[in-house]
């Protein structure tokens, strides 16, 4: 295995979608994956605030033993530039295994529930140096609107990307209520 990164054998998974009533089996879990694979530190009160408005558009990938694997956590909410703006939060797959398309299948599955929901753009921030997620967002669509000099706590810089969905004379100007994006 010359320099290759060692990857796990993929097991069997599953795709579920948040809701209250896992919040017992599953938040310690999220909290636990994203403070060791998320360069931001978020407080309970963030998990809260997204998990507790928006579950039904978090997702959990799940092994065969409901191991926490990967979770996307969204909301979605009237937008000085749209009626409905949808925001990926948080999106993170174990180290071990990337690479396998649970992301990917992750943030579909996101994008569909903001859809359904008439969401009209969706937008995120990554890591500039997170070239990986920046490429399965492009993927999927996201374009690279601006960068975010020295955004993250550790001193690194973030892309914004967004996915427009529907045209923007679609859109209907009316006095809608705005909100900030940033989880904290």
């Amino acid at each position: 295995m010359s320099g290759d990164k060692e990857q796990a054998a993929l097991p069997k998974l599953k795709y579920v979608q948040y809701s209250h009533e896992k919040e017992p089996l599953y938040l310690t879990a999220i909290r636990k994956l994203i403070a060791e694979e998320l360069s931001e530190p978020y407080s309970i009160y963030v998990y809260r605030y997204f998990l507790g408005q928006w579950g039904e558009l978090c997702f959990l990938a799940l092994d065969e033993e409901d191991r926490l694997l990967g979770v996307v956590i969204c909301k979605l909410e009237p937008h000085t530039s749209c009626p409905l703006r949808g925001y990926i939060a948080m999106l993170v797959v174990l180290k071990e295994f990337r690479g396998n398309g649970i992301a990917t299948q992750l943030v579909k599955m996101a994008i569909d529930a903001m859809i359904a929901k008439d969401a009209y753009e969706i937008c995120l921030e990554t890591e500039v140096v997170n070239v990986a997620a920046t490429k399965l967002y492009e993927r999927l669509g996201f374009l690279k609107t601006k960068q975010l000099h020295r955004y993250y706590l550790n001193g690194n810089s973030a892309n914004r990307l967004l996915l427009p969905l529907k045209a923007k004379e679609d859109t209907n100007s009316s006095d809608e209520t705005t909100s900030q994006d940033s989880p904290a």
